[in-house]
């Protein structure tokens, strides 16, 4: 996901009220809690984004939602700060931004993996194990089917491209006949 420019300093703030990067993270999972919701929920969306709708009113909702999803003090006032400064239906942009900041601080690095069929959790381990070897941080992953690419997977992480599918095999061995 690209890192909208507004979201970044949000994510920081998080992350310097939080104290420490494990807090963050736990924020970060209740955050996107409510980012889901509001995905799911067109209603939702819509009330956030109507100028019609008095501040107060839509503070009052934050809060009886923050309520019934348990969530944290922190993220709680995150969601109202959002609220305030018209950034609440942008959360999802802001969870993306807090994740590459705890993540960071964490060293834990994240692989966008494009696989040609479903990866068994042996092999989904396996597949992490090998590529936190190659990058010395633990490595989460971040799973898609691809069928196009016949067999095999292509691993992403920043920019470095890791591709062992067959399409990829099939269009290297293409450049060498011509």
């Amino acid at each position: 996901m690209m890192i909208r420019r507004f979201a970044r300093p949000y994510a920081r703030a998080i992350v310097d009220a939080a104290g420490s990067a494990a807090k963050a993270n736990e924020v970060r999972g209740e955050l996107m809690r409510f980012a889901k919701a509001l995905e799911t929920s067109s209603d939702l969306r819509e009330f956030y984004a109507n100028p019609g709708i008095e501040l107060d009113a839509k503070l009052a909702v934050t809060k009886q939602l923050a309520s019934k999803m348990k969530l944290s003090d922190l993220a709680a006032k995150s969601l109202e700060v959002f609220v305030r400064f018209h950034r609440i239906n942008g959360v999802g942009a802001i969870v993306a931004a807090l994740a590459e900041y705890v993540n960071r601080d964490l060293g834990i690095a994240v692989a966008e993996v494009r696989s040609a069929k479903s990866l068994s959790p042996e092999e989904l381990e396996q597949l992490a194990d090998t590529l936190s070897k190659r990058t010395g941080k633990r490595v989460e992953l971040d799973v898609k089917t691809d069928p196009s690419l016949l067999g095999g997977f292509v691993a992403q992480i920043g920019s470095e491209i890791w591709d062992a599918s067959v399409a990829g095999k099939i269009n290297k061995f293409r450049e060498t006949l011509a």
